[in-house]
């Protein structure tokens, strides 16, 4: 089967349209096969788009889920408008990749990533709303996983509902950290996790908690630290730091799990590089972005 592909779109600024050809293996088949098959489009979604007159279009008309596709065919979705409530303030970012459907930047490790009541105009999200205003693209932030404060690299930004949903556990992320302690070889942690106080964000490994699994590979040392790459199995908050601290090593400079650092402000982690299908494109795509200064400087 020939993954759903799309063959030519358009963006007014406020609704994005893509365009399907119908292969031959749904030749004879209704709209509603094609939408919940190939294109993976949800039930909600589809039932969201029969509101618009051009929400559901074939070969350029107005069509029906239960109308019958040919082999050829042309099977148009136009997504519907998003709400934006994050007000948009000017940062320069560093953007990695950008098209119709998202945006890829290298998140300083400074910057949060949602407003919070600590944080007011100052996150990832005031940053990318103000962008794709600036582009003149449907302003909405919806970052696929997250990255703490103080940790940096590559966030992935769905422009529309439809592409954020489909990459939801699809990234595959690799990590690299710098502990205090020296690494050989590889190795996995298996540990739980939960969180002690639910008026803060610590975690702690403790029996109870949600099961956590973190597999390691030693790069380098200098006998006092090592930069270790990192691949996650399961996805908890603070998994990494709370990982490494359970063994007595800390990332360096991860004040909440470890101690401040004269050289780094910050927690040495880093995602280095990600891997996915396209939401739309249905290609296999790979970024990466180097290891920051700071971090090569602590080896």
């Amino acid at each position: 089967m020939n993954p759903s592909r799309e063959v030519n779109s358009l963006t007014d600024f406020s609704r994005r349209r893509i365009d399907y050809r119908i292969p031959a293996e749904y030749d004879g088949k209704k709209v509603i096969a094609y939408l919940r098959g190939e294109a993976k489009l949800s039930s909600r979604l589809i039932r969201t788009l029969k509101h618009f007159e051009d929400g559901i279009m074939l070969n350029g008309i107005h069509t029906r889920t239960v109308d019958i596709i040919k082999e050829g065919d042309i099977l148009s979705v136009t997504l519907p408008d998003s709400k934006n409530e994050i007000e948009p303030v000017e940062y320069k970012l560093d953007i990695v990749y950008e098209d119709e459907d998202l945006l890829i930047i290298n998140k300083n490790a400074l910057l949060p990533m949602h407003p919070t009541h600590n944080h007011q105009g100052d996150t990832l999200a005031n940053a990318v709303i103000h962008h794709l205003i600036s582009e003149n693209k449907q302003p909405s932030f919806r970052a696929v996983g997250r990255l703490d404060k103080g940790t940096s690299g590559l966030v992935v930004c769905a422009l529309n509902s439809y592409c954020a949903a489909r990459l939801q556990g699809k990234i595959k992320k690799t990590y690299y950290a710098v502990t205090d302690g020296v690494y050989e070889g590889s190795g996995t942690i298996d540990k739980p996790i939960y969180r002690p106080d639910l008026l803060k964000t610590l975690r702690s490994v403790g029996e109870n908690g949600d099961r956590a699994v973190t597999h390691w590979t030693a790069l380098k040392n200098n006998k006092e630290r090592t930069l270790l790459e990192i691949h996650l199995e399961t996805g908890r908050t603070h998994q990494i730091r709370v990982h490494f601290a359970s063994l007595g090593t800390p990332l360096t400079g991860d004040r909440m799990y470890g101690k401040a650092s004269e050289e780094i402000p910050r927690q040495a982690l880093h995602c280095g590089k990600i891997e996915f299908i396209h939401p739309v494109k249905c290609t296999l795509v790979a970024f990466e972005c180097p290891l920051p200064d700071e971090m090569n400087n602590l080896l």
